[in-house]
């Protein structure tokens, strides 16, 4: 999965590095970076406050993108598999 994320942000780098896209994929390798980090140390109290800011970001840029254009939006999500689709 790691080495998908890396060739979705390989190609992101030639595009637009303020795209709502390109934010949202390295807010996504940022949390799962400091989520192994914080397997190990448990008590790492202010990783886990820059962990709960970074998720909040990503939310806010994720429901903006679900709102402007909900094609890329369920394509961004599918491709890096960080919620589940709701079937309604």
């Amino acid at each position: 999965k790691n080495s998908f994320i890396s060739v979705i942000f390989q190609e992101k780098k030639e595009e637009n590095r303020g795209s709502v896209e390109f934010q949202i994929v390295s807010f996504t390798n940022k949390i799962r970076r400091l989520t192994s980090h914080l397997e190990l140390h448990k008590k790492d109290y202010l990783s886990q406050r820059g962990l709960r800011k970074i998720l909040g970001k990503r939310q806010r840029l994720l429901s903006y993108l679900s709102k402007t254009n909900k094609i890329r939006y369920k394509e961004l999500i599918g491709e890096l598999d960080i919620r589940e689709s709701k079937n309604r």
